[in-house]
């Protein structure tokens, strides 16, 4: 089930409060102005999904920009050998479609909901309205492509100089920011907040599950991390934090 053709049953003609305010969280939609905000909210589609079902079909031709409400989105891309590979997983308030959109082409990906999710989406033909009815929309949409570019090349750069070790702290801070709770728990225990199978979180990393599954025993045995049923559980975030702070320290003494 794509998003062109998801049941009417899942439409539903507003967001709530909770779902606005994630959207309007986001650093970069928070930066347009209240006039393209207001009018993005005003001609998008609310869509609700359950666990697991597809938004955006690879292959398929890309009609739509869009963003997390709430939920989150799985991004995975099959490879011409017909392996699937997880790229990312995206928290509300995070747009995408918006290369494919405008270059007239097919999904490159895979999205599927992660959880219970709520999706706004602008279609390609309002989509292109706005681009044309708001000048500040091209520009933004330029700063948007930047902080991609700049955060893939940071990856890269991990992935070329970094330790599995270091990467794997870096990704469960990552994903802890970014799907934890956002105010600190109590009892001083952060869950990652989002539950990943260990093939999926060794495939953000780009390395082997066997590998990803050493150095989290490793971890659990240090106290640093705890494995629970429903996800990863950080035990001492400063040690988690070290660790990736440290290797980078180490990697550029060498």
């Amino acid at each position: 089930m794509t998003m062109q053709d998801t049941d009417r049953n899942h439409q539903r003609p507003l967001l709530t409060p909770e779902e606005r305010e994630a959207i309007n969280r986001g650093r970069w939609f928070a930066a347009l102005t209240p006039s393209l905000r207001h009018d993005i909210f005003r001609l998008g589609t609310v869509t609700r999904y359950a666990h697991g079902e597809m938004i955006v079909e690879q292959g398929e031709l890309a009609q739509f920009w869009f963003t997390c409400a709430s939920g989150a989105i799985r991004f995975r891309r099959t490879t011409p050998a017909g392996r699937q590979v997880t790229l990312a997983y995206v928290e509300p308030g995070i747009w995408v479609g918006e290369a494919e959109v405008l270059h007239c082409g097919p999904n490159t990906y895979d999205a599927h909901a992660h959880g219970r999710t709520t999706l706004l989406s602008v279609a390609e033909t309002v989509f292109r309205q706005l681009l044309r009815e708001h000048a500040e929309f091209g520009e933004a949409l330029l700063s948007l492509q930047a902080r991609r570019m700049r955060y893939l090349y940071w990856m890269m750069e991990d992935m070329a100089t970094l330790p599995l070790r270091a990467r794997l702290a870096k990704q469960l801070l990552h994903l802890m920011r970014r799907f934890g709770p956002r105010t600190a728990p109590p009892d001083g225990e952060h869950p990652v907040g989002i539950t990943l199978v260990q093939d999926e979180l060794a495939q953000l990393l780009g390395c082997s599950r066997q590998r990803v599954n050493v150095e989290l025993k490793a971890l659990e045995r240090e106290g640093t991390i705890r494995m629970a049923q429903r996800g990863i559980i950080v035990l001492n975030l400063a040690q988690l934090e070290t660790i990736a702070q440290q290797e980078n320290a180490d990697d550029r003494a060498g």
